[in-house]
């Protein structure tokens, strides 16, 4: 691959850069309609030189201004609830929930084009929100489907590097070894070698996080298809838009798996940046390392049992229930019985519990509204909704849980398992394919805004120890 995709390319890019775009007089609220590029990377160059003149103010102007105290049980609880970094896409509100760009879950579904009148978020509408902070327009959504489309070319080597992996590997391990694959094409490793200013950074940033997006929906379907089916690669359709292609190349072509899956794609997208996966993204691609290399990194994080294998575990144990009793049709004692039994050996309810929330998520309830519009009669979505009802009155009970509420993860595996995608271990490759529409962009933003080499003080216990008797 030529450098930004071709020679014609790479010309239009050095015109557009050669042109000084003028700051405007304030700042743009987020939450605008775009104007009337249909082109995303015009789009976000228009932006770049606004947010990086904020970022200066700040340095310049509040520097010194203190964001809050460091306390032991930061430090040796996962640094929780410590300012530490900047992420442009999405903040949580402990009341009300994730907000991508200030925009809450319902007014995402209510504002952002879908693939029909009152359909669900096309994730493609998501990417746009995240990048630009501006609501697009039907064609601009349709422009940038088209786009990742004619990226989304998959070169036989990613291929063969994950058929060189046993079809028993996990399918993230099979998922990371892809993405890295394709990071032989990445075009920000060539351009560093090539010498580009460091104020281009984000550009050739910008066509690795595009590439890598438009990519995983083909690498995820290959993996699905290896390990659960029969191996055969099904074609991408150039008549459907990204959630609609995923689900398609994994084997799914009813309507509602298809719109569900533009549900989930959105929803998962971003989650601020301090959790494991998008933190994970950030520090790896602070000294320079491509997206490709940040995102593998990303998706081992998303791996770990504790951050991106929750869903599997809720189907897993709503499962256990259903054959401990023969029938998920159980009553509510039946069903806070077992949930006691569970707590009583010192297991957890997965799916319950958040360390920010303090309400039901509202991805959770987006689930649920879409589960009740297409399967109310389904017997998991009933007993999803029944354990809805028994565990939060349980969980207050014992007085030690903050959220006794619904997560997201609560709901995803019972819609999955009703459309036929049972294979419970996948469930992780759905999640780091949604990721990357909250990681990407912000790994664009930190090159733009020049955001440096991640590098926070540590401390050895002895010292900790030394500071904590000083304080006393």
């Amino acid at each position: 691959m030529a450098f930004f995709r071709s020679v014609s390319a790479l010309s239009r890019l050095r015109s557009r850069v050669g042109q000084q775009s003028n700051l405007a007089n304030s700042v743009r609220w987020l939450q605008t309609p775009s104007s009337s590029n249909t082109d995303l990377y015009s789009e976000l160059k228009e932006l770049v030189p606004e947010y990086q003149e904020r970022v200066k103010k700040l340095k310049k102007d509040h520097g010194s201004v203190e964001l809050g105290k460091i306390t032991v049980d930061m430090v040796l609880g996962g640094m929780r609830g410590m300012t530490a970094l900047v992420w442009l896409g999405s903040a949580v509100d402990p009341d009300e929930g994730i907000r991508f760009r200030g925009m809450s879950i319902p007014e995402c579904q209510k504002k952002l084009p879908g693939a029909f009148t009152g359909g669900e978020p096309l994730p493609e509408a998501v990417l746009w929100l995240l990048l630009t902070g501006k609501i697009p327009s039907k064609a601009q959504v349709d422009s940038l489907s088209k786009e990742l489309r004619s990226r989304a070319t998959i070169p036989d080597y990613a291929y063969k590097a994950i058929g060189a992996l046993p079809v028993s590997a996990h399918p993230m391990t099979q998922f990371t070894t892809g993405v890295m694959a394709l990071q032989v094409q990445s075009e920000f490793q060539k351009a560093y070698e090539g010498g580009i200013a460091k104020a281009r950074y984000w550009e050739p940033t910008y066509e690795d996080t595009m590439n890598l997006i438009a990519r995983l929906p083909a690498i995820a379907a290959y993996i699905y298809r290896r390990k659960y089916k029969d191996g055969k690669i099904i074609p991408l359709d150039d008549s459907l838009d990204y959630g609609a292609n995923y689900a398609h190349m994994l084997g799914f072509d009813d309507p509602e798996m298809l719109e569900f899956m533009r549900l989930y794609i959105s929803i998962h997208s971003d989650h601020e940046g301090g959790n494991v996966s998008s933190h994970t993204a950030h520090l790896v691609a602070s000294p320079l390392s491509d997206p490709y290399l940040a995102f593998a990194a990303a998706l081992n994080g998303l791996a770990g049992p504790l951050h991106g294998l929750a869903n599997q575990e809720v189907l897993r144990w709503i499962r256990s229930i259903v054959a401990e009793f023969g029938t998920p049709n159980i009553s509510t004692e039946q069903l806070a019985d077992y949930i006691n039994k569970t707590l009583s050996r010192g297991q957890v309810v997965p799916g319950y519990g958040h360390g920010v929330l303090r309400q039901t998520d509202p991805r959770y309830t987006c689930q649920r509204e879409f589960a009740l519009k297409h399967l109310p009669n389904d017997p998991y979505f009933q007993l999803v909704s029944k354990i809805k009802e028994v565990v939060p009155p349980i969980l207050t009970k014992l007085g030690k849980v903050k959220n006794p509420w619904p997560n997201v993860d609560a709901h995803s595996g019972v819609l999955l398992n009703y459309y036929g995608l049972t294979e419970e271990n996948y469930y992780t490759v759905l999640f780091g394919v949604s990721r990357s529409f909250g990681v990407g962009p912000q790994l664009i933003w930190d090159r733009a805004l020049g955001m440096p080499l991640e590098g926070p003080k540590s401390v050895t216990l002895e010292k900790l120890e030394q500071l904590v008797a000083k304080s006393s």
